[in-house]
């Protein structure tokens, strides 16, 4: 019976894939693809065989056909096309080499500076906005950091709403891309927009009249078009911080159509969605909980969160210690209804955004409470911040000379004594 369930499954999709507008609506309402696909749920004997499924039209069918249906069966919403049978057919191919790449996840580092001067778009590059070079890299990778989160603007790679990216901002993101892979790193294109758009010095909240959700689905759309063939990116992360979005357009709404345009092109890589209300740890179930629905086909999801330990959790560390209300345990209270959430509805969780100043020991002992708690619920992160025109901001993690970052000769920062402990986690728990 499983065989003959599979042959009309087949079948079936090859009348679909060959129809033609005489197709009638009779024959359409007696068998439908969702019933059939439905009917043929269960494991395959390895009857009938990939050659089958290539007849149809699927590609790149490189493992068993059991695993395929397997797959099948387990994607929710069940696949209604061709088109969704293939990004299935694409997520079980790389499972295997994806478990093996992530065995142990990297921590690492936010390189900022192509962000700055987020009140001056598109700003003039090299000297309102920047980019990291190569010798943060040899730096960061010297301490076994090897993940970096980039932040980027999309007003500097896309002038006009769904029009072309701007050549020579891409091309800087690539250059960076590159020097990256040759050193065997990772990167996370991280767009640093906060759910908005600068529009004549104002910023626009995606959803509303001037910023349309099809215009930040465009923008991935191309972006995930152009970087689909990269070996090392470890996430798109498609909004940095959404907050105080409009009602009538959920953050969670939004990111489900950048999901569904970056599949369109790529269904690898993996997609980072950031929490509303600022991507708060502490406030993830209140502001974010909806995050839990999104759908995508190639189940590649990690959802972004940040942590601070100040007292208002929004790293600007303008008083003491003891004026924050800070403690030893700040940040593991703060992460842990984060990784509740994560446990409860089984998803995987990374934290984006973490920080300390250099003006008191007491935080080390914070972030490295922290970072061990990570650690033991394999949760991995990236620091923030490091970056060429960081200078002597003091929770700035490049090495100075004076008052200028240097990588090469400068003198340590304190807080490297606790972030280079954690350079990578297993992404197996007990």
């Amino acid at each position: 019976m499983k065989t003959q369930n599979l042959f009309l499954f087949l079948a079936t999709i090859f009348l679909i894939a060959c129809s033609t507008d005489d197709t009638t609506d009779e024959h359409k309402d007696s068998i439908t693809f969702e019933s059939v696909v439905a009917d043929s749920n269960s494991p395959a004997d390895g009857s009938p065989s990939l050659e089958d499924l290539a007849a149809i039209g699927l590609n790149n069918l490189t493992e068993s056909q059991e695993d395929y249906e397997v797959a099948i069966a387990n994607a929710n919403p069940a696949p209604t096309t061709l088109t969704e049978l293939q990004l299935i057919i694409d997520a079980t191919n790389s499972e295997d080499s994806d478990n093996n790449q992530n065995s142990q996840l990297p921590f690492g580092v936010n390189l900022a500076g192509a962000e700055f001067a987020e009140e001056n778009m598109p700003g003039v590059y090299n000297q309102q906005y920047t980019y990291p070079n190569a010798e943060e890299l040899d730096y960061y990778k010297s301490k076994g950091l090897k993940l970096i989160r980039l932040p980027f603007r999309w007003e500097r790679l896309q002038f006009s709403f769904e029009g072309d990216l701007d050549a020579a901002e891409l091309g800087r993101i690539k250059d960076f891309v590159r020097m990256v892979t040759e050193r065997d790193m990772f990167v996370i294109l991280d767009l640093h927009n906060y759910g908005r758009y600068r529009i004549n010095d104002a910023d626009e909240i995606i959803g509303s009249n001037s910023v349309g959700i099809a215009d930040i689905k465009d923008l991935w759309t191309n972006l995930a078009d152009e970087f689909k063939d990269e070996t090392n990116i470890w996430g798109y992360g498609i909004m940095n911080e959404p907050h105080d979005m409009l009602a009538s357009t959920l953050w969670s709404s939004i990111a489900q159509e950048i999901i569904n345009g970056i599949r369109s092109k790529d269904t690898k890589t993996t997609i980072l969605v950031g929490g509303d209300s600022w991507s708060s740890a502490e406030r993830w179930v209140e502001a974010s909980d909806d995050l839990k629905d999104l759908v995508d086909p190639s189940n590649r999801i990690i959802y972004e969160a940040h942590v601070y330990f100040d007292e208002n959790a929004g790293g600007f560390y303008g008083n003491s210690y003891d004026e924050e209300g800070a403690t030893p345990t700040s940040g593991v209270e703060r992460v842990q209804p984060f990784i509740d959430w994560l446990k409860d509805n089984d998803k995987r969780g990374f934290i984006g955004e973490y920080g300390i100043p250099d003006d008191d020991s007491r935080w080390l002992v914070t972030l490295d409470n922290f970072l061990a708690h990570l650690k033991d619920n394999c949760i991995n992160g990236t620091y923030w911040a490091a970056g060429p025109w960081w200078g002597t901001d003091k929770m700035a993690l490049d090495p100075r000379s004076g008052e200028e970052s240097d990588p090469v000769n400068g003198e340590e920062r304190p807080q490297m004594s606790i972030v280079e402990k954690y350079t990578s986690i297993t992404n197996v728990c007990n």
